[in-house]
């Protein structure tokens, strides 16, 4: 007769059930990490091509047309002084801080960076800005329910009329462009010339 000197050792069900949970939380666990660090992934990438957007997209657009001024009389010599225009915020633009911008003349021969306002409390509304500088005359639509309190941050559905004031005056036959440049998006340009015969008030195309 034969005797069992040894034990056997049988693998039960409750051992399989601990090993099948241990497997199942070890796949949660790799799973959860893995979903996180996609949406994580997703996230940034979202971010960066709206930042990117902004960046690269200019959210100014001109209101109505852009005006040369000056003393002129139509006669050979005479000059557009002051650039007149309004600006608003395109459809879906983000505000702009307009006492952190930088405007730029340009011709054939003149790159020019205007001087700022110096006091928005005092450059606002007033008639022209001088030689050299520019300056918001009129503010339309603001929110505080009034131009001499606006503020200079251009909101939705406001508008701000900007007067240009290269230092030597623009010539006829001139095609010039003066840029906006906020701090946060793209540059807005606004290219024109002026007319062969120049008078006090001149439409530029």
């Amino acid at each position: 007769m034969n005797k069992i000197t040894g034990e056997d050792d049988a693998f039960t069900g409750l051992e399989a059930a601990i090993v099948l949970i241990a497997f199942i939380v070890v796949a949660a666990v790799f799973s959860y990490v893995v979903l996180g660090e996609g949406f994580f992934t997703t996230q940034k990438a979202q971010q960066t091509v709206h930042t990117s957007v902004e960046q690269a997209s200019s959210t100014l657009k001109v209101v109505g047309n852009v005006y040369g001024s000056g003393s002129g009389t139509g006669a050979v010599g005479d000059t557009v002084t002051f650039v007149n225009f309004s600006l608003g915020l395109a459809p879906g633009g983000t505000p702009i801080d307009f006492s952190k911008v930088v405007v730029v003349f340009s011709n054939a021969t003149i790159l020019e960076t205007l001087n700022p306002p110096p006091s928005w409390a005092t450059t606002i509304n007033q008639p022209t800005a001088g030689a050299g500088d520019w300056g918001i005359t009129d503010v339309e639509n603001s929110p505080t329910g009034s131009s001499s309190t606006a503020s200079p941050l251009l909101q939705a559905d406001e508008q701000f009329t900007l007067s240009c004031a290269p230092t030597k005056g623009i010539i006829a036959n001139d095609q010039f462009t003066i840029e906006i440049r906020p701090s946060v998006g793209a540059a807005f340009s606004i290219t024109r010339t002026t007319p062969a015969a120049i008078y006090a008030v001149n439409v530029l195309y």
